[in-house]
């Protein structure tokens, strides 16, 4: 079960674009091992929250804390050393390297040839990696393939084992299941059910209402800006969501 004290808390957070409001006076929270399904439909907010959460966006208004410290207005960089990791749709990662390559991209661990030169120590990388995918459950062949040769499943299972072995304290995760058939989405969602297991929450962005129903602890639907409904799962269903989304539901915004 989820904790009852958020780690996440946004309160009052508001972003313009010009004359556009892109997030009115939005609250949000997320607590210790929950996962929380971010919904609503195109332009709705969902992606322009997740960016003030990661430091992509700065807010005009409102405060963002993270494990009882505001990071507001920190760098991105500095929002992912705090445990904030963000995995989107396109992944980042480098398709032309392997597996443990990837798991430590941009912190390669290095390694003195010939106690001289300084060159990258694949198989450290590759046993470390085998670490982490091991305690997520992830099977994959052998390490040493390219990203290009995994399927759509496995490079996500990539991303989130990169998360996980840098001591992710929270991850959200844009449109995870997007584009995989229907195995590999079992995966993925047995991946978010194992970090929830391991206390670590989720942000979860999706338009496949099953998966939603399928792993979340709740249900925050933005529409125009602005947080419409906040549902428990339980009670929860896709009938209910849509009408949250399109305004029709009784008592909507």
């Amino acid at each position: 079960m989820p904790s009852t004290a958020p780690i996440l808390t946004c309160s009052g957070v508001s972003k313009f674009f010009g004359g556009l409001t892109a997030l009115d006076n939005v609250d949000f929270e997320v607590s210790q091992g929950e996962v929380v399904a971010l919904l609503g439909d195109n332009g709705a907010g969902k992606s322009t929250l997740i960016k003030c959460i990661s430091g992509v966006y700065k807010p005009e208004h409102g405060q963002i804390t993270f494990n009882g410290v505001e990071i507001t207005n920190h760098a991105p960089s500095e929002i992912r050393d705090r445990g904030i990791e963000t995995i989107y749709q396109d992944l980042a990662l480098a398709e032309n390297l392997d597996v443990g390559a990837n798991v430590f991209l941009g912190k390669e661990k290095k390694k003195r040839f010939m106690g001289l030169f300084p060159v990258t120590d694949d198989e450290f990388m590759r046993q470390e990696a085998t670490k982490v995918l091991d305690r997520l459950d992830i099977h994959i062949p052998s390490l040493k393939q390219k990203l290009v040769n995994l399927s759509g499943g496995q490079r996500q299972a990539v991303a989130i084992a990169r998360a996980i072995y840098w001591n992710a304290r929270l991850v959200i995760m844009d449109e995870p299941t997007a584009a995989l058939g229907v195995p590999e989405q079992r995966k993925v969602l047995a991946l978010i059910r194992s970090l929830r297991d391991q206390g670590v929450p989720v942000i979860l962005i999706s338009h496949t209402m099953h998966d939603v129903m399928a792993v979340a602890n709740r249900l925050v639907i933005m529409r125009r800006g602005k947080v419409a409904a906040n549902l428990p799962r339980e009670g929860a269903n896709e009938e209910l969501v849509v009408k949250h989304m399109v305004g029709t539901a009784e008592g909507a915004l």
